[in-house]
């Protein structure tokens, strides 16, 4: 079976990363989510993709009473995702403001999944390895992906993913082939490819064997994989 994860979302009928959106989700009938989370001056964890919010600033510049009402709290949203499937992406890119290298950021979304007692739902992801290494340091039992871009070497980062002790492969879809979820398969790596939202290549893409297709057409995915 391939899982159907909502890319931040429905995002067609409702704001990205917001409740409303995960729970269009559930009710299109995706089998999780894929959610990104940073974190405010303040220290909460919160729901955004990018780094700053319009009419706001950098998300790691404001307290957690400055942003807008639609912006939920990382345990909102999970609390709301409860039986589903939830991918979350960390933001954690040196060049945005906020960059913890130190892996406080890490720890502390590893703990909130710990201390709600998801574990066993969630799986965390992020483009900077760093990241990653430091949630399963704080959290071994957090299963842990890592996201590639199509410039890697997806067989290389295969042998990267498995000597860092985790879980997942996530690469953008237009690098996954079948030679790299045979590797990945072979090596005890699940393929979570992201973002898919042709037909075709969401069939395609499950006939090679991906463990999870991340998307921004639910429907779609649902009427392809499920039809």
């Amino acid at each position: 079976m391939v899982f159907i994860l909502g890319h931040r979302g429905a995002t067609r009928t409702s704001r990205e990363n917001t409740i409303e959106a995960f729970v269009e989700a559930r009710v299109l009938g995706a089998d999780g989510v894929e959610l990104d989370v940073r974190r405010t001056r303040d220290g909460a964890l919160v729901v955004h993709h990018d780094a700053a919010i319009a009419d706001h600033g950098a998300v790691a510049e404001l307290t957690v009473a400055e942003l807008p009402g639609y912006v939920p709290l990382l345990s909102a949203a999970l609390e709301a995702c409860s039986g589903l499937i939830v991918n979350v992406e960390i933001k954690n890119t040196p060049t945005e403001p906020g960059f913890d290298a130190a892996g406080g950021l890490a720890s502390s979304v590893a703990g909130l999944v710990m201390e709600q007692r998801f574990v066993g739902e969630v799986l965390i992801s992020c483009f900077h390895l760093g990241t990653i290494d430091a949630v399963k340091v704080a959290e071994p039992s957090i299963s842990t992906g890592w996201l590639t871009l199509p410039r890697y070497d997806q067989l290389a980062a295969i042998d990267t993913a498995v000597e860092h002790g985790h879980q997942a492969l996530h690469p953008e879809h237009t690098s996954v082939t079948p030679e790299v979820v045979d590797r990945a398969h072979a090596a005890g790596l699940a393929v979570n490819t992201w973002t898919v939202d042709e037909p075709d290549r969401i069939g395609e893409l499950a006939g090679m064997g991906v463990d999870a297709i991340i998307t921004n057409v639910v429907d779609v995915a649902v009427g392809v994989l499920r039809g």
